[in-house]
């Protein structure tokens, strides 16, 4: 029987006025952007941890401490790939990855395409094995007030 692992990801980022925010690569006309040490890519966090958890490998703070000034507003798909060169090191390949954002706005429904063609050219994985999807907090906490947006991912990996 082959080795399946199953890792989540967990990441948040804080809202402030902006223009545009970037969500699992995709760049997202916005009144609202999104504050963090890298380009705050909470997608795209949320999934790299994600990955690193279902190898063993710790966390994208392990990775690319927000310490380190050579990260400051780094393109986050270079977080994604350098899990994936870890994954391909471990002789793992991905079987799905599932996404829940957690907002009020932008409805993730008018980008879910984008998002997941993205994802899939990163990852190099056919779009039917990723799931976008989103809730509201039904206006309470801090993505209900728009203060953040919230992402938890789960992927499922197996050795080769």
């Amino acid at each position: 029987m082959k080795e399946i692992r199953v890792g989540n990801g967990f990441d948040v980022h804080k809202l402030s006025v902006g223009k545009k925010i970037k969500l699992c690569g995709v760049e997202i006309k916005n009144n609202k952007k999104l504050i963090g040490h890298s380009d705050a890519d909470v997608g795209l966090h949320s999934l790299t941890d994600a990955i690193l958890g279902a190898l063993g490998k710790g966390d994208i703070g392990i990775w690319f401490p927000p310490s380190q000034k050579k990260w400051k507003n780094v393109d986050s798909a270079i977080f994604l790939k350098k899990s994936l060169q870890l994954l391909k090191k471990n002789n793992f390949l991905i079987s799905n990855i599932d996404l829940t954002f957690i907002c009020e706005k932008p409805k993730i429904s008018e980008f879910r395409s984008s998002m997941i063609k993205k994802i899939s050219k990163i990852c190099n994985l056919d779009v039917r094995k990723i799931n976008i999807k989103a809730t509201t907090s039904e206006k309470l906490g801090y993505t209900g007030r728009e203060e953040g947006i919230a992402v938890f991912t789960t992927v499922l990996i197996y050795k080769k």
